[in-house]
């Protein structure tokens, strides 16, 4: 027996404010909610051929210390992306950086406080 697929689910108090860091900002396309019409419990937001969900619990509580999670964003222009993420007012974590393996990578946080490490392939 073997895992399928996996895919992470980011679940916060405030889904109508998260939803559009992660649709608008980071460019991600809505393809499911539920339920279909009125106020979404639960979305999945793809980015290329990966998806990440999106869940409310109104009950939850954005954690204090660090993230619970973080998610690495492949993006093909990592400066244009740090300014977007830091015109939506969201938190830049650090700058962009090359990396010795020839990537170069950012740091930003969602409005939630996770961690998105944003990375630029090499060549």
């Amino acid at each position: 027996m073997a895992v399928d697929d996996v895919f992470p689910i980011v679940t916060t108090a405030d889904l109508e404010r998260l939803l559009p860091f992660y649709t608008d900002v980071l460019g991600g396309e809505k393809v499911y909610q539920f339920p279909p019409e009125g106020v979404p419990a639960y979305v999945s937001v793809r980015f290329g051929k990966a998806s990440v969900g999106l869940g409310h619990d109104p009950a939850l509580k954005t954690p204090e210390g660090p993230a619970a999670i973080s998610l690495w964003l492949y993006v093909d222009d990592i400066q244009a992306m740090v300014d977007r993420i830091r015109a939506a007012g969201a938190r830049i974590v650090h700058e962009p950086v090359d990396q010795p393996w020839g990537e170069r990578e950012a740091r930003a946080e969602d409005p939630d406080g996770n961690l998105l490490i944003l990375g630029q392939r090499a060549g």
